[in-house]
């Protein structure tokens, strides 16, 4: 018998099933996807597009600008609420702090390492 006759015919016998070739075509991209969100994870581009922080002078800017834009504020109130502003920041910085303070004050040195990392990520 000729061995290349045998190939040819278990080659041409061979059929796939479309549910199989689906499931595989699905996996595949499921697949793909997650490697280029992980990638992107690691590159962290995630990042880029998130709002700036609550606190940060960018975001305070922007939540400014829409309010004196909203309400339709004049000159002498926006200077106004821009101080009010001003001193709800200070008073927002002054309670994280002693905040903090207090926490670590209750935590033993391992505890206070593992409470700092968790403050960075967040940052």
């Amino acid at each position: 018998m000729n061995s290349t006759n045998l190939l040819e015919r278990s080659a041409a016998g061979r059929t796939w099933s479309p549910k199989v070739v689906c499931g595989m075509v699905l996996s595949l991209v499921f697949l793909c996807g997650a490697a280029a969100g992980a990638l992107l994870m690691d590159f962290r581009v995630h990042n880029r597009y998130r709002m700036p922080a609550f606190d940060a002078s960018a975001s305070k800017a922007m939540n400014f600008e829409h309010m004196q834009k909203e309400l339709e504020l004049t000159p002498a109130q926006s200077e106004q609420i821009r101080t009010v502003l001003s001193d709800f920041w200070q008073y927002y910085r002054t309670v994280l702090s002693d905040s903090k303070q207090r926490v670590e004050q209750l935590l033993n040195e391992q505890q206070r390492q593992k409470f700092e990392k968790m403050l960075q990520q967040q940052r």
